[in-house]
């Protein structure tokens, strides 16, 4: 698995969402369901981040993430849009590829190395577009791990 963040099948969703605060909703109950954590406080200091400035990566990605408290090591979730949705990113592109991040609460360095991973992963353009057309969660999650864990290798 990757060592910069772990991702479960359970935190990988295909879902609908109206509305930025939707996606953020979404993205706090998959983090709560898969890493059993409170939603309401994922959600919490995924808007505090929020505020901050968009998380809206650009070509239709949105990377929100947050420091948690009572978490080892950085955790992922990621949720394909059945529609783009407008995120404010950068390039004023709509989303529809949400890659979650919650890290230890005084992680550091960490935090950004993990940011920096999917950043990467992000990039990518055949990671991106094999993302983009993934059928199913199965295959979502697929192509994070067989990636992960080849760059780990």
């Amino acid at each position: 698995m990757n060592s910069n963040f772990v991702l479960k099948p359970e935190a990988v969703a295909f879902t609908s969402a109206g509305s930025k605060s939707e996606i953020l909703e979404l993205v706090a109950n998959t983090f709560a369901r898969a890493w059993d954590l409170d939603p309401v406080i994922v959600l919490e200091q995924l808007e505090e981040r929020e505020k901050l400035g968009s998380t809206g990566f650009g070509r239709g990605v949105a990377i929100p993430h947050a420091r948690f408290p009572g978490l080892s090591r950085p955790v992922a979730a990621i949720i394909k849009l059945e529609k783009p949705v407008d995120f404010d990113a950068a390039d004023g592109l709509p989303v529809d590829l949400v890659f979650g991040l919650l890290s230890p609460e005084n992680c550091g360095a960490t935090h950004l190395h993990a940011l920096a991973a999917v950043s990467r992963m992000m990039r990518d353009d055949r990671m991106h577009d094999a993302l983009c057309d993934a059928p199913n969660v199965e295959a979502l999650y697929s192509l994070v791990t067989n990636v992960t864990d080849r760059d780990a290798a």
